[in-house]
């Protein structure tokens, strides 16, 4: 028999939180990210339960595009990290994708084909990773215009619409509006997950909903819930092991943790080989059995230790949540000293997808 440890994908709340994304985008249409494997939850499935809602989905790479076309989805797909070798623009032309074009080496790939892709045109207005400068616009549309490739808008990335305090973000819009100011009928689109919460920020045409779609939270100081969003993913696994320690006894490689008293311990069968962060150590929280325990030591590649205090009679076979509807995922990457993001999208593959409609939201 397998082990128990599984990631229970709730499709309904996937749609809830689109459904909520495309509200927020007001006038903007919502196009759903669903790169890095749908953020670890399954790129064929999340796009198949998506594709009633959704007209647009984007994706980092063309691996990503064919996978949604090999489901026999005819939607605009946008390829944020546009084409990665030459051969790349014939079949973004074959399958009808949207790359991003973001530098002039694809300039040249257009220049060179026999036909040339709808696409994007990305705008560096201050995250310095891809887009042409500002100053650099108008010789990148007179290359496509030449290369026969029609552009269906702009897009820029921002790197702080998590943080309100922050001018950048005010700063960034400002710079992206005056750079495409020439070109008025262009569609524009700014606005990844924080960007849907932050008061008065306008997102013009198309917004890009990523991590929200999954339940987490783009911002630091809030968990999903309290934004609206509904756990997508649940990480589960069973307890197989429990025994009572004593005071003195120390759990887990390198004995960071030690009992000071006598304590009920419960082995849960999930640990960093299945995605679980190695460095959510002691007081991380997880629920078993209607109550909320506390993780002890550190995580192995195939288990971790609880604390059972709190839930005294649990047995082996017992469930234990590691995060979903009880405890959030931004809670345990906070305490393991990272996003969310990372968790849902490190989620290894043995561990299997068990996908579900909840009704909650039919």
């Amino acid at each position: 028999m397998p082990r128990h440890t599984v990631a229970k994908i709730d499709l309904d709340a996937l749609r809830h939180n689109y459904r909520l994304a495309r509200d927020r985008a007001g006038d903007a249409i919502a196009m759903a990210v669903i790169k890095a494997d749908g953020y670890g939850h399954g790129i064929r499935t999340v796009a198949r339960a998506l594709a009633a809602d959704t007209d647009c989905f984007a994706v980092a790479c063309l691996e990503e595009a064919q996978a949604i076309r090999e489901e026999g989805l005819p939607h605009t797909v946008v390829l944020l990290e546009g084409m990665h070798a030459a051969e790349d623009v014939a079949t973004c032309c074959q399958l009808g994708l949207e790359p991003v074009i973001h530098s002039h080496h694809q300039l040249d790939w257009l220049a060179a084909g026999p036909a040339a892709p709808q696409c994007w045109v990305k705008v560096n207005s201050g995250m310095n990773r891809l887009g042409f400068a500002p100053e650099d616009l108008k010789e990148a549309m007179a290359r496509l215009a030449s290369a026969g490739c029609p552009v269906r808008g702009f897009m820029t990335h921002f790197a702080a619409a998590d943080e309100p305090d922050s001018p950048a973000t005010a700063e960034q819009t400002r710079c992206f509006q005056a750079a495409v100011a020439p070109w008025p009928e262009a569609q524009l689109s700014v606005g990844n997950s924080a960007a849907h919460f932050r008061p008065g920020q306008p997102l013009f045409d198309w917004s890009r909903p990523g991590i929200m779609l999954y339940g987490a939270s783009p911002l630091p100081d809030r968990n999903g819930p309290e934004l609206g969003l509904q756990p997508v993913m649940s990480l589960e696994s069973e307890l197989i092991a429990v025994r009572t320690l004593r005071p003195g006894d120390a759990v887990g490689y390198g004995q960071t943790w030690v009992a000071e008293r006598p304590t009920p311990m419960g082995i849960v069968a999930i640990g960093y080989g299945d995605g679980y962060p190695r460095h959510a150590g002691t007081g991380t929280p997880a629920w078993v059995n209607g109550r909320r325990v506390s993780l002890i030591g550190r995580v192995s590649m195939d288990m971790l230790a609880v604390d059972l205090s709190e839930a005294p009679d649990a047995r082996p076979g017992d469930r234990v949540e590691l995060w979903g509807a009880h405890v959030s995922v931004d809670e345990v990457a906070r305490q393991a000293g990272t996003i969310g993001y990372e968790l849902l999208t490190g989620v290894t593959a043995r561990v299997p997808r068990l996908y579900h409609q909840s009704g909650r939201n039919a």
